[in-house]
């Protein structure tokens, strides 16, 4: 099979994550679908945030069209193993859920797999509502100290007290 048409707004993302596979596209619809629903432009600071339901390369799309990042606290992780991305505009919490609907993908070969999520509808792909949620403090800038063992500066609220000692979480859970 040749390989499935890219569009031009993919490219980028290809060369952010590092190759092309149907995760990276999942996520690039998921991110399309959601941020169209809410009228979003790619979030500058913390104006939009998005959060994850999974760690898989559809993450680095999310990432990447959002502009949402751990670096900004707009970008949360969520560790529940599934495909849905919710994203929320502030400052009322306004948002979308997108959640992949079942796995129906009946293609083995990937670049079929791929063309297969590129060219289904959304509605046929995604199960995409709209939510208001709860939103997230904004990102804080906490002061570091340094460990008493290591010596590594640690952010302030990590650091966990033992003998009156503060330890970064790995000296503290180290064995003496």
């Amino acid at each position: 099979m040749t390989q499935p048409y890219i569009p031009p707004d993919l490219k980028p993302i290809i060369d952010f994550h590092g190759h092309f596979c149907p995760g990276l596209v999942l996520g690039y619809r998921a991110a399309k679908a959601g941020m169209e629903r809410i009228h979003a432009m790619r979030s500058e600071d913390e104006e939009l945030i998005a959060i994850v339901e999974n760690n898989s390369c559809a993450v680095d799309a999310i990432q990447y069209m959002t502009g949402c990042t751990f670096g900004k606290g707009n970008f949360f992780f969520r560790d529940y193993g599934k495909h849905v991305y919710t994203l929320a505009l502030r400052p009322l919490g306004r948002g979308v859920r997108v959640s992949l609907k079942g796995t129906m993908f009946e293609k083995e070969d990937r670049d079929e797999r791929i063309a297969q999520i590129l060219s289904i509808d959304e509605n046929e792909l995604f199960d995409i509502r709209d939510v208001t949620i709860e939103l997230p403090s904004h990102a804080r800038i906490h002061e570091s100290v340094p460990c008493s063992r290591c010596g590594e500066p640690v952010m302030e609220t990590r650091i966990k007290e033992k003998d009156g000692k503060g330890y970064c979480i790995p000296c503290f859970n180290e064995k003496s």
